[in-house]
């Protein structure tokens, strides 16, 4: 038995590392399925070399029977990813605007109506996707504690900071999060000494920004990757990160300068509740 035990476990710890490979090349496979996809628009499809989101995902831990809630969704272009590869056996979750709640500006109330219908239209895409309320600081409710396993967030960061409500939102992700859930940030990023006026709403953050404010929170910041890093971004534009596309804010003005830019430099990170 002495003799025996050791190679046991070496071909246990072998048969566990070889399991994991392929748990790993499953779900790059049905990322790189979702990504690609012809449900996805060509435009939306043309995004991936900015966002890769296979790379993006992975690096969060992204498994297929996870509840993963995805705040603010937008126009859907991560859902369109995140929904084929757990609607089978996890559970997605958008956190969308509050269309109860008076007093929002006029876009959210449109944005929120036209996610609604598309989910509810496109269930064979996206699963029963299942829609929760973010409106800030008024209307906050996530879900019950410690029920979702992992919270991501796009390029959002910078309006909560701006409206003074990153606090209160970051709190509640960690209150939904279960003990060592994850909490996957992508946000524009910029260098402290880019910021020359506080004040100035260009859309960009330093990364100790989102340390210092997720670690208040609780958190704990596990991993940070360069996967959506854009060295071609100077961060100083005139309509600050809407001036690179997809936005494009100046329309014609430099045009081809901005395309030739691309999308901006973003810090991705990757944060844990403890357990």
């Amino acid at each position: 038995m002495s003799c025996t035990a050791p190679l046991l476990r070496g071909l246990t710890a072998l048969a566990l590392l070889a399991l994991s490979t392929v748990a790993l090349s499953d779900i790059t496979t049905a990322l790189e399925d979702a990504a690609t996809s012809t449900q996805r628009s060509e435009a939306n499809r043309a995004r991936n070399v900015y966002r890769h989101p296979v790379e993006t995902l992975t690096f969060f831990g992204l498994k297929p029977d996870m509840t993963v809630l995805e705040i603010h969704p937008g126009n859907l272009w991560y859902t369109e990813v995140l929904g084929p590869v757990l609607k089978a056996d996890g559970q997605l979750i958008v956190a969308g605007y509050d269309s109860a709640l008076p007093g929002q500006p006029a876009y959210t109330y449109k944005l929120q109506e036209a996610m609604e219908q598309r989910l509810a239209d496109d269930t064979a895409l996206f699963g029963d996707v299942s829609v929760v309320k973010l409106s800030p600081p008024d209307s906050i409710a996530l879900g019950e504690p410690g029920s979702v396993d992992m919270v991501l967030t796009f390029r959002s960061l910078h309006g909560w900071t701006q409206a003074g409500v990153t606090d209160q939102i970051l709190r509640a992700f960690f209150t939904v999060l279960k003990p060592g859930g994850t909490l996957g940030v992508v946000q524009h990023r910029t260098v402290p000494e880019a910021i020359a006026d506080p004040a100035a709403f260009t859309g960009y953050l330093t990364e100790q920004q989102v340390v210092d404010a997720a670690t208040a929170a609780g958190f704990v910041l596990e991993a940070k990757s360069e996967i959506n890093a854009n060295p071609r971004d100077i961060r100083q534009h005139p309509a600050g990160v809407w001036t690179l596309p997809p936005t494009l804010r100046l329309g014609e003005v430099d045009r081809d300068k901005y395309l030739a830019i691309g999308e901006s430099d973003r810090m991705t990170l990757r944060f844990r509740k403890p357990e």
